[in-house]
């Protein structure tokens, strides 16, 4: 039987490992913590097909030494890390520009458009489908000026087809009562989703591809073994693993691991946060993006999360308290009649490339290597299908999608 190892159990790792036990391949997918250990568990839960607008946008670079010094704007620095940031800095500001907006658009449009129906197709018979629903996902602006700021980007998903309607005055009335007055404009975005419990979600996955004899290893990769042209083992702290094709979806841990593919990809580790209001006594009925703080509200199982966020500080550091008292005041002010349990806390990590772009495909340097990672504040949302292309591409299917945007041997 062919056998494949998948290293990295995100989102990404999960659906390429059960695709290819669906196309026929004996696949052991390692860990070193565990399905759905990091920004798989903590992201804000939407399949967001319509978010295909870069961080990058013309305007941040003016406004990014405004937004640092101010603690209720939500960007924030490690300033120990800066001098190891500032090269990745560099590279990373030189897209804000909008020619540059607009190809990463119309790249992730084809990326994310299907994105429920590609996650159902994941969970088909796994018991997972459960914690998927079709929803409409909101974006709230706090005055029109904000909105009118933002209207490049609703004319740009209007040209690639993406669905929503802008609601001002009485219409408001008839977007979810939860959020009172909070808006002066709703964008409405159809055919969107949310995954109920992004960590349940994973990890039942995981359940249905380890009863199908896939084997979960938790293990640290240390380096791999290689032959001409091929890695043909990798070894770990608990041995050395081998199959016959190797893929890297490591998520945020990319960075080093593309060095040693020959790839030298501009890479980062975006920090995210989120906060759960647990057991609240009322629940929006949809997710929305709080444009202001740049943070999504998302009903969950039994609570309401607040994830967002962007901090530069690395893998290593502690979570920081600024970010989170940040989120905590932004819930107080906008669900000051909601009572709630109390508060949890949660620090990811997002996996950032210079030009926002994740990259997907096979390394040219080895005939048997496969990488899918990048996807910086999509990754649930392009998660199912990256995964799916990624076995396609293995079993030298064809994938429905244009990949050169992808491609990671740009920087072989």
């Amino acid at each position: 039987m062919k056998t494949a190892i998948v290293a990295g159990a995100g989102i990404v790792g999960v659906s390429a490992a059960i695709w290819l036990q669906r196309f026929g391949y004996q696949v052991k997918l390692i860990d070193r913590t565990g399905p759905a250990s990091g920004t798989s568990y903590g992201n804000a839960g939407v399949l967001a097909s319509g978010s295909i607008i870069p961080v990058t946008i013309p305007g941040l670079i003016s406004k990014s030494p405004s937004m640092l010094l101010d603690p209720n704007k939500p960007l924030f620095l490690k300033y120990s890390y800066l001098p190891r940031l500032v090269p990745f800095l560099f590279k990373y500001l030189r897209h804000t520009n909008i020619e540059h907006v607009e190809t990463y658009a119309a790249a992730m449009s084809q990326l994310l458009y299907d994105t429920v129906d590609q996650h159902k197709s994941l969970a088909k018979g796994t018991g997972a489908e459960k914690y998927i629903q079709t929803t409409d996902y909101l974006f709230g602006y706090d005055t029109e000026e904000a909105f009118e700021k933002d209207r490049f980007a609703w004319d740009i998903r209007s040209r690639l087809k993406h669905d929503f309607d802008i609601l001002k005055g009485e219409a408001l009335q008839s977007v979810d009562p939860i959020y009172k007055d909070a808006f002066k404009v709703i964008v409405v975005n159809r055919n969107h989703g949310k995954i109920s419990d992004p960590g349940k979600y994973i990890k039942e996955l995981s359940k249905y591809f380890e009863n199908n004899n896939g084997e979960i290893v938790r293990a640290n990769i240390k380096s791999f073994q290689q032959k001409d042209s091929m890695i043909v083992g990798l070894e770990t702290d608990n041995g050395v693993h081998k199959a016959d094709h190797v893929i890297f979806t490591l998520g945020p841990w990319s960075g080093d691991l593309s060095k040693r593919l020959g790839l030298n990809i501009p890479f980062e580790s975006e920090r995210g946060y989120h906060i759960e209001l647990i057991n609240p006594s009322k629940m929006p009925q949809n997710s929305m993006m709080v444009s202001s703080g740049k943070f999504v509200v998302t009903p969950m199982d039994g609570r309401i999360r607040l994830a967002g966020l962007v901090e530069f500080g690395g893998l290593k550091a502690g979570a920081s308290k600024a970010p989170i008292e940040l989120l905590k005041k932004n819930a107080l002010k906008l669900f000051a009649d909601i009572q709630y349990d109390h508060i949890t806390e949660w620090l990811g990590h997002r996996p950032t490339t210079a030009n926002s772009l994740p990259l997907i495909g096979r390394v040219k340097n080895f005939k048997n290597v496969f990488v899918g990672f990048g996807h910086q504040h999509v990754g649930l949302t392009g998660g199912a299908k990256t995964g799916r292309i990624i076995a396609q591409l293995l079993d030298e299917r064809e994938p429905n999608i244009q990949l050169s945007w992808f491609d990671p041997n740009e920087y072989a």
